[in-house]
């Protein structure tokens, strides 16, 4: 088939100010995917070389860009997927390492467990040979200031971006189908600024922030953490295409019915495993862009849809 890849670079009430550092790079990141998938690569490979391009990229909150926990320390997580059959690798409390969705990707091709978390993590990403980086670097000046803004109002924030619109960066995610109709998923995040230290959110947990099955298609989820945890809204949207409903549809569904729920908002990419794509944001804004039939598509308000010639 023809291979199709999206992303999205969070969802949130992002400010006016980031929208262009936002589109820019969900643009960025879904060519740099494509072009895995249009060299004949895997949709593994794919979903984490678009994640990876988004997580050097300052506006987003993951790897460089994440947002602070209380003690002012990057903890990222990020986890991957495979539809063909079933396996995932995750990792949490990652802090000394530039791509944390490298390292889940190792999990899912090198060990016997499913989700490693913070020393573990650590310890299995020195053995696999990733290098690590001074967690310093890892941290913008957008962060630092989202924290301050949230040491400063005593809130606790609605969206993984903090409060007060400051952070205006967010989750990150990839989901592909290849030539072979294979489907995985990628998700990587900071978490939400001023959390807890040790918090672990939605994306390392499959079901809630990745999901991937060939039988059925790929979602990754972005939003209120704890929300999209406790609802499973990955897997929400899973079963209700297993279930004949279309990929728009179930997205958005299973978005409105967990905002309805838990009263907190949420997006979600979504692929069919035949390529039918689902965009949906209970959000102010998301940003995202897929390819398809080498052409580029990119959005980041609602009923928003701008498109372009693919060019790798």
């Amino acid at each position: 088939m023809q291979p199709i890849l999206i992303v999205h670079g969070g969802a949130g009430d992002i400010p006016q100010s980031r929208i262009k550092g936002k589109l820019d790079g969900v643009r960025v990141a879904v060519r740099a995917g494509y072009d895995v998938l249009k060299n004949g690569g895997n949709a593994l490979d794919a979903v984490e070389a678009a994640v990876v391009a988004m997580e050097k990229d300052e506006n987003f909150n993951a790897g460089y860009g994440s947002v602070l926990n209380l003690r002012g320390e990057v903890e990222m997580e990020a986890s991957i997927m495979r539809g063909e059959d079933l396996n995932v690798g995750a990792v949490t409390l990652v802090k000394d390492f530039a791509h944390p969705i490298s390292i889940a990707h190792k999990v899912l091709t090198d060990s016997p467990h499913s989700l490693l978390g913070g020393e573990g993590a650590k310890l299995f990403a020195l053995d696999k040979g990733f290098p690590t980086v001074p967690p310093e670097s890892l941290i913008s000046e957008n962060a630092k200031q989202a924290l301050k803004d949230f040491l400063k109002h005593g809130e606790f924030g609605r969206t993984e971006i903090g409060i007060m619109d400051e952070g205006g960066v967010g989750t990150v995610g990839a989901v592909a189908v290849d030539a072979n109709g294979h489907v995985a998923v990628a998700t990587s995040t900071g978490g939400m600024s001023g959390k807890a230290v040790g918090r672990i959110g939605d994306t390392p947990q499959i079901g809630s922030g990745t999901y991937a099955d060939d039988k059925i298609g790929g979602v990754s989820t972005t939003g209120h953490g704890e929300s999209i945890l406790k609802y499973c809204l990955a897997h929400s949207i899973i079963k209700l295409m297993e279930d004949n409903v279309d990929a728009d549809t179930a997205t958005k569904e299973a978005v409105k019915g967990m905002t309805s729920r838990l009263n907190n908002t949420a997006g979600a990419i979504t692929l069919s495993k035949n390529g039918d794509v689902g965009v949906y944001f209970s959000s102010k804004r998301m940003s995202w862009a897929y390819v398809k039939n080498n052409t580029l598509f990119y959005g980041i308000e609602h009923d928003q849809v701008f498109e372009e010639p693919y060019s790798s």
